[in-house]
């Protein structure tokens, strides 16, 4: 949404979904933070959000791998390399939303259009996991799969097929859980994936 934009205006998502041919796992979001936010043009831009910080930590055992300091910003290239290497794709639970404050907060986002996660799987086709990481993302993911229960963050269920939901912890430092905590949830997951 541009700065000018009123909160109730729609915004679509600005982002392809990124799904690797070997995608065995999907990381869903909500949606991306306004562009305001973003140092680069992927997945995860807000440079004080830790995902790839912890991407980084868990796999690497460096959680700068994919940052580069000076420029205050991540290394999408190779970023985008590492995912297609794992065979890990990216998307959201929503392709439009209203922002009802007009900031990133999950709580204030009305989903307008959700997206259709059975056409992405069909396109990644060795997925049997997906991963959310926040509350709305997992409440829609759930609602979409016809599962009442939520997992509680750290926990998985069982979608559909033998299709699997990792309720990670979000990876947004607002999250009061310790970036070691977060680490060890998302290396449980990439244990049990890969």
């Amino acid at each position: 949404m541009e700065d000018n934009a009123l909160p109730q205006d729609i915004e679509f998502h600005p982002l392809e979904p990124f799904l690797p041919a070997n995608a065995k796992l999907l990381f869903l979001g909500s949606f991306p933070p306004p562009r305001k936010r973003w140092c680069m043009d992927f997945y995860y831009p807000n440079f004080g959000n830790d995902h790839w910080r912890i991407e980084g930590e868990v796999w690497f055992g460096d959680r700068n791998c994919f940052v580069d300091i000076q420029n205050k910003c991540f290394r999408k290239d190779e970023i985008v390399e590492f995912l297609q290497e794992k065979g890990i794709a990216m998307y959201d639970t929503a392709r439009a939303v209203r922002r009802l404050k007009g900031n990133a907060s999950d709580a204030f986002l009305e989903i307008v259009e959700p997206t259709d996660i059975r056409a992405l799987l069909r396109q990644i086709p060795q997925c049997k996991a997906i991963a959310t990481t926040g509350e709305k993302a997992t409440g829609e993911l759930c609602r979409y799969f016809g599962v009442e229960k939520l997992p509680t963050v750290g926990c998985s269920t069982e979608l559909s097929d033998g299709l699997r939901l990792y309720r990670l912890p979000s990876s947004s430092r607002a999250y009061p859980l310790a970036f070691e905590k977060k680490c060890e949830a998302y290396k449980r997951v990439f244990e049990e994936v890969f």
